[in-house]
Formats: C-alpha cells, structure tokens, sequence
C-alpha cells in the first residue's frame, strides 16, 4: 500500500486508478516534478500520485512539494513523505524562490480557498496569487521548465451570458471589482494573463488548468466547503442547512478525474491555452444538488432548509448560471469518468473511513 498511515482504501484506489490510466508517464521519466499547493486536495493527490506512478513504473522521478509548514505536509503525507523520491521545497511563494537543481515540470496551485478569507483577508488573497504566480513563472524562466499547469478556478469566469446553453473558454463574463469577495476571480483571471504574457515574451511554457468544484476520496474531514458539510450532514442524517437561496449553478469534477485532466494538460496541452477542467453532466443548482445528497446518502431523513442571514458573511461567490463545456480538454484525450451521485458516495466512504 502506498499510505499505510492513512487508512483510505477509496483514496488508495484512486491513486491506482491515476497511476495506470492511458496518462503517458513515460514523457517524464527521470524528471523533477514541483508541485504547490502541495498540502491542498488537489496538489497533495497530484504528489501522491506521481509517486504511486513512479513506483509501478519505475520512472525514476524527483518529486519536489512546495510547502511552507513540514510538520503538516508529514501529519498529510505519513511514511509517503519518507520516500526517497519526495524531496520537499520549504518556502514561502509570496518570496523569491530558491530552488536548487533543474526544475522540468511544475504544476502551480497554490492558492487561498478558503471563501471566508478572501472577504476578511482580501489582501493576502491577491498577494499570494499573484506575487505567488509571479513567482513560479520566474522560475520556471530560469530554469527553462518544460511545462507548467497553472491552477485556476472555474470562479475566473465571472458571471457568464445566462443565455448560452454552455460556456467555453473563452465566454468569460462580469466581475465587480469593487465587490471585496472579486479579489479570488480577478486575481485568477489575472494569473491566467500573466501565463499567457510570460508564454509570449519569454517563451515560458505556461498553460492554464480552469477547474471546476473538485472533491472526492481524499478530502480531510474537517473540511467545511458546501460539498463536505453537505455530505457529513446526510451522514448524521441532519438537515442540511442552505445558507443561500441555493439558485447559484455549480460545477464539478471527481478528484481523480482533475489530477488526470491536470496531467493530461501538462504533458499534452498547448503553450498559454486554458482548458476547463469539468465534467459537464454535473452542473446542477445548488439547492437540487443538496436535494440528492438529502435523497442519495441519508436514504431521506435529511431535509434541506434555509437559513439565510443578511450579508453575506460566508463570503460565497455571485450567483451564476452557466454549465461548464469541457471539450477542449477532451480533444486532448481526457474523458471524466465519475458521475455526482458516484463522488458523494466514494467522499462519503472516504470520510467514514477517516472515523466519521
């Protein structure tokens, strides 16, 4: 077993699911990997995985996580992070970067993702993704890196045309600037232009990852986005409690089917393009999705009420009406595999066997 001191059979399965997809790993053979973000739920699958595929194929790789707090990344990653193949970077991404030796390939997601601090640290929010950004992209200048995937958010859309029966790319819509809880969207959408200019004027191999709301096996159960206290509630089978009028659209994608959706982009995808990382058969309203994890996970003894307080205190994003296209991505090779019913019951599993 890869994590023997995590206790996650659904995780460990997605993990094997990764490392033997149709991904061509081979490409990177005897590479050095950096990864931000390294102890979120999508940097930390991605680590784990790289080092699953490593093992079974013998690809020789130097897996670098970016981390700022070690004692964590150990708590997270167990014995994985004895590995000889995990070489950590200790460093704080707002600050210059000194990283010895090459650097081949970097997938960038840092990021603040907490709704709650981007309105009471709105500031610290644009600091670390753009300077953060800044800061990856100088590297990967200096060390003349193969390919590197930026992690943006489905949220550097805006609030899109409700009129358009999908969304592309390129439809990006309307944000406030003025609004405190923009400085997430803008600053991603920010981000993704300063990939494209250091593509254009240094030749950087910069492409953009536009991910939709990713979960799955793997998420810690102290989590407490929408999704994870949706799914704890109807576990204890409690109401579930909509702080919103629920009208906003959301859009999702498995864990597993992102790392391979960030991988596929990162060995195939074209220098300063965006790819929308979604599975397009979940877009779904926020209320009906609360309605099936109620009916699906609590076999009904869940009901969904309102309590919606004056303000917007959460920090959640505008509403929106828009489903997500992931064609560009999938003329790449890539195809979602897990449905929404399917990763509220393996996140939900997963959780149980955390000791929820």
């Amino acid at each position: 077993m890869l994590l023997e001191s995590m206790n996650d059979a659904v995780l460990q399965q997605d993990l094997e699911d990764i490392a033997r997809s149709d991904i061509d790993f081979r490409k990177m053979q005897g590479a050095v990997i950096l990864v931000t973000g390294a102890t979120g739920l999508v940097g930390s699958t991605a680590v784990k995985a790289l080092a699953l595929a490593n093992r079974e194929q013998d690809l020789h790789l130097t897996i670098r996580p970016l981390i700022r707090n070690e004692q964590k990344a150990r708590a997270m990653y167990g014995q994985l992070w004895d590995r000889d193949c995990i070489q950590p970077v200790v460093a704080d991404i707002t600050k210059e970067l000194c990283v010895e030796g090459d650097v081949d390939y970097i997938i960038h997601g840092a990021s603040v993702t907490a709704s709650k601090t981007m309105v009471t640290r709105p500031v610290e929010t644009i600091d670390i993704a753009l300077m953060g950004t800044k800061n990856i992209l100088e590297l990967a200048k200096e060390k003349k890196t193969k390919s590197v995937v930026y992690l943006s958010s489905m949220e550097a859309f805006g609030v899109t045309d409700p009129s358009l029966d999908c969304v592309r790319e390129e439809n990006l819509g309307y944000v406030d600037v003025t609004n405190v809880r923009s400085c997430y969207p803008e600053g991603k959408r920010m981000c993704e232009l300063m990939c494209a200019c250091y593509a254009a004027e240094y030749q950087v191999p910069a492409k953009v990852a536009r991910l939709a709301q990713t979960f799955g096996a793997g998420v810690p159960k102290e989590d407490g986005r929408v999704f994870a206290q949706f799914a704890k509630s109807a576990m204890a089978g409690e109401d579930i409690v909509l702080h919103t009028k629920g009208e906003s659209t959301g859009n999702y994608c498995y864990t597993a089917d992102c790392i391979r959706g960030i991988l596929t982009i990162l060995l195939n995808g074209v220098d300063a393009e965006v790819y929308t990382v979604a599975n397009p058969s979940t877009a779904i309203k926020i209320k009906d999705l609360a309605r099936l994890v109620a009916d699906t996970i609590s076999d009904g003894k869940s009901n969904v009420v309102f309590d919606i307080p004056e303000g917007n205190a959460f920090g959640y994003a505008p509403d929106v009406a828009m489903h997500l296209n992931s064609d560009k991505l999938q003329s790449l090779g890539w195809k979602p595999r897990v449905d929404l019913p399917e990763m509220f019951e393996r996140l939900c599993e997963s959780f149980r066997q955390q000791g929820i």
